[in-house]
């Protein structure tokens, strides 16, 4: 089993930057992707980026692409979501996940087998 835990949210102002991290445990995730999903109040999960396995390949979602920056550390088992530029539409819960097979879809939340429980970040105006 794979524990995953965030960490770094808070509350900002429009147009700070942020960076959230991921800590996994239980056993290494060096072969897994990763990815970062969120969950705005009233509104379902939305994925907002991915790395693969070797941290060779990203992916964003669009409404994030040029503002955030997700990274991967091998040696210390995490993974970190750098955010620039922040918007108050970027106030949510955010998850880190783990997909074991490294294979499915990057934006596919039932391509993830394991889920942190969140940490929320809050972009005030």
């Amino acid at each position: 089993q794979v524990q995953l835990v965030e960490s770094g949210g808070g509350v900002v102002q429009v147009g700070d930057s942020l960076t959230l991290s991921c800590a996994a445990s239980g056993r290494s995730v060096s072969i897994y992707a990763l990815g970062w999903f969120r969950q705005a109040p009233g509104r379902e999960r939305e994925w907002v980026a991915a790395v693969n396995w070797n941290g060779g390949s990203t992916y964003y979602a669009r409404s994030v692409k040029g503002r955030f920056t997700i990274s991967r550390d091998t040696a210390k088992n995490t993974v970190s979501l750098i955010m620039n530029s922040l918007k108050p539409e970027d106030t949510a819960v955010y998850y880190c996940a783990a997909d074991r097979n490294g294979g499915g879809v990057p934006g596919l939340d039932s391509a993830y087998d394991y889920w942190g429980q969140g940490t929320q970040v809050i972009v005030s105006s």
